[in-house]
């Protein structure tokens, strides 16, 4: 049986770090400081704070401020240079179509900001389904509520999917559900919830074979 390839988006697919990265960090800050009144310094320790301890800020300020989701996520992620910003490699599209089954996204972020990004990275049209944080009702990876929801929406088995993410945490999760993990980063560190390590997604079809 073909494997379901489950691909984070941001520092999976393609490199956010130069540029999206620090303009959602700077958005986020700057939303925390409006919204909560806190000065630069503490909005910024705090967007941190809730990022290392939830996994993701907003699941941080929606437990402990009620903030709307909807809300921050429309403030925090606008991109008028969003294509000045994506880093597209274009051996991308190639890699993905060399991997046999179906593909989907499942990202923590807004599904319009994702469709945005595959659409600049150029292969939208290889993916069967995207899942943005709207889709796991606001609950981010790695809460195990969008991983089970992904599951039930493809009526596939955790033991189907390759999950192929930047974010150990986010494979301890999937590993414990029973999905084989690729983790992509380029450090000497390593993990019993990682079956394949590679610096970069294009290794990803050199690595077929221990995984499938």
């Amino acid at each position: 049986m073909k494997p379901v390839w489950v691909f984070d988006l941001d520092n999976t697919l393609h490199d956010a770090s130069p540029h999206i990265f620090p303009h959602i960090n700077r958005s986020m800050t700057a939303y925390l400081q409006r919204y909560l009144h806190l000065d630069e310094t503490a909005a910024s320790n705090l967007r941190v704070r809730y990022w290392q301890r939830y996994g993701a800020t907003l699941s941080g300020l929606m437990r402990h401020h009620g903030t709307d989701p909807e809300h921050f996520l429309w403030h925090t992620h606008q991109f008028p240079e969003l294509e000045r910003m994506v880093m597209r490699e274009p051996r991308l599209r190639h890699v993905l179509r060399s991997l046999p089954g179906r593909k989907v996204v499942f990202s923590n972020a807004p599904i319009n900001y994702a469709y945005a990004v595959l659409e600049l990275l150029r292969v939208d049209t290889l993916f069967d389904d995207v899942m943005g944080v709207e889709h796991t009702r606001y609950r981010p990876k790695p809460d195990n509520f969008g991983f089970r929801r992904l599951l039930r929406k493809h009526h596939i088995r955790a033991t189907q999917c390759v999950m192929v993410e930047d974010s150990l945490e986010n494979l301890h999760a999937a590993k414990r559900l029973g999905m084989r993990t690729v983790w992509v980063n380029s450090s000497n560190r390593n993990s019993p919830s990682v079956d394949v390590k590679i610096a970069d997604v294009m290794q990803l079809p050199d690595e077929i074979h221990r995984l499938l």
